[in-house]
């Protein structure tokens, strides 16, 4: 089985929201200095999904991820993990393009590597959590689309999957080749192991720009131009303290429910 998983590079879930600083100019929040990006966490369970297909099954993995030359520090991470090989999509014409643009840039990438069986995504990205790639990228290749996976399984000539619901769960047979976004009900990833980070800092990643995957610049503007940030601003979180004083628990009681009743929380 040929896979290929698209993953994401992002800042650290992991930094509380506060220490964030949005730069209103280039609307983007700008993390603290001296924290490096990581993999997305959904993408991780994406890799680990693959994974245990290979090897119940056989095949080979490749990862793929949209960025700057540093973005190839997730592909490193991924083969480590067990991954075979990795591709970085690094050109001027993807910078700042959006989900949908990624999609379409995605798509002509996988074309280019030819046949594959499986594509697999993170269910959403954890800096925007919009959850649109995966299903943008199935469009783009004509395949099925399954989204919150969470178990598959090769059977016959197509994959058993089960998915996550909100009252519970739901199995479907598949063909192949198709597009599964993978849930964090996957169960945790596992470690890097010592030789996998040995053959990551070895293996040589080939990176393509636009002109190698044929990505028509107009068709990037357009998926671009679908959608505009128009404001990026923090949460505010406004903070009032009142102290009711009374003679006994009853009472305050009885002025506490009245006060909340007046600002309309009761």
């Amino acid at each position: 089985m040929q896979m290929i998983v698209c993953i994401k590079q992002v800042p650290d879930p992991e930094i509380p929201p506060a220490k964030f600083r949005i730069d209103a100019s280039a609307m983007r929040a700008v993390p603290p200095e001296g924290i490096p990006p990581v993999i997305n966490p959904y993408d991780e369970r994406a890799v680990e999904l693959a994974l245990r297909l290979r090897e119940s099954c056989g095949g080979t993995i490749t990862a793929v991820t949209i960025g700057r030359p540093e973005a190839a520090a997730v592909l490193k991470h991924a083969i480590a993990m067990g991954a075979d090989d990795g591709v970085l999509l690094s050109d001027s014409a993807f910078d700042a393009t959006g989900n949908l643009a990624y999609a379409y840039i995605l798509s002509q990438a996988i074309k280019k590597t030819g046949t594959y069986d499986l594509v697999l995504c993170g269910r959403q990205a954890s800096d925007w959590d919009e959850g649109v790639t995966g299903a943008a990228l199935a469009v783009h290749l004509a395949v099925p689309l399954v989204t919150l996976v969470v178990t598959a399984e090769a059977q016959g000539t197509g994959l058993a999957v089960k998915r996550v619901m909100l009252d519970g769960h739901q199995r479907l047979l598949v063909t192949m080749p198709a597009v599964l976004t993978v849930s964090q009900e996957v169960g945790r990833p596992r470690l890097p192991s010592g030789r996998g980070i040995i053959v990551a800092a070895r293996k040589q990643l080939p990176t393509w720009t636009a002109r190698d995957i044929e990505a028509e610049p107009a068709a990037i503007a357009e998926k671009a131009a679908s959608r505009r940030l128009v404001k990026l601003s923090s949460a505010e979180r406004a903070r009032q303290c009142e102290l009711i004083s009374a003679e006994s628990a009853e009472e305050a009681g009885a002025r506490l429910a009245e006060r909340l009743r007046q600002a309309g929380a009761l």
